[in-house]
């Protein structure tokens, strides 16, 4: 039995909102897939930002209309899932990582923005670091030179500590 069609209403409403909010698409074939995988595979999305949703190409075809992913329409072509995300790098790491795990998910393309990415360029953004890393990063390069400076101004008060100490020691 069929889905209703006000159930087909709510469901491109729900994929419309998803690809105005989003920042990333990733576009897969999922044949194969055991229930297991396919829940490992929304469990590691979902722990990176992302999720995965598997899709009815018609619906998913008119819900892009309009939007900055209608380039990659063509995609939606058999057993298609997407994967999505705020971040600009979770969809695609998390699908990647996948991917590189079980031959049975196949990255067809996706988008950024209004670009249109291949697998290659996928695989490129999947590769880079994560926003949070980014920023651990970029913390530590701020505390690292007030680190060095502290031991710098502690040297002089630990040099004359440990000349003093030889000296107390050579002429016990």
């Amino acid at each position: 039995m069929g889905i209703s069609r006000a159930q087909k209403e709510t469901e491109i409403q729900d994929m419309n909102a998803r690809f105005e909010n989003d920042e990333l698409i990733v576009v897969t074939h999922y044949s194969g897939l055991t229930v297991k995988e396919m829940s490992e595979l929304r469990a590691g999305l979902r722990e990176a930002g992302a999720c995965f949703k598997v899709t009815k190409n018609s619906l998913a075809k008119i819900a892009i209309k309009g939007t900055k992913f209608e380039a990659v329409s063509d995609l939606f072509t058999g057993p298609t899932g997407m994967a999505s995300s705020q971040d600009s790098v979770a969809a695609a790491k998390g699908a990647y990582n996948f991917a590189k795990k079980n031959d049975n998910l196949i990255i067809l393309g996706g988008a950024l923005g209004n670009k249109v990415l291949d697998v290659a360029e996928i695989e490129q953004l999947a590769k880079l670091p994560s926003l949070d890393e980014i920023r651990s990063k970029l913390v530590g390069l701020l505390q690292a030179p007030a680190t060095k400076m502290v031991g710098v101004l502690q040297a002089p008060a630990r040099d004359l500590v440990g000349v003093t100490r030889a000296y107390g020691e050579k002429s016990e």
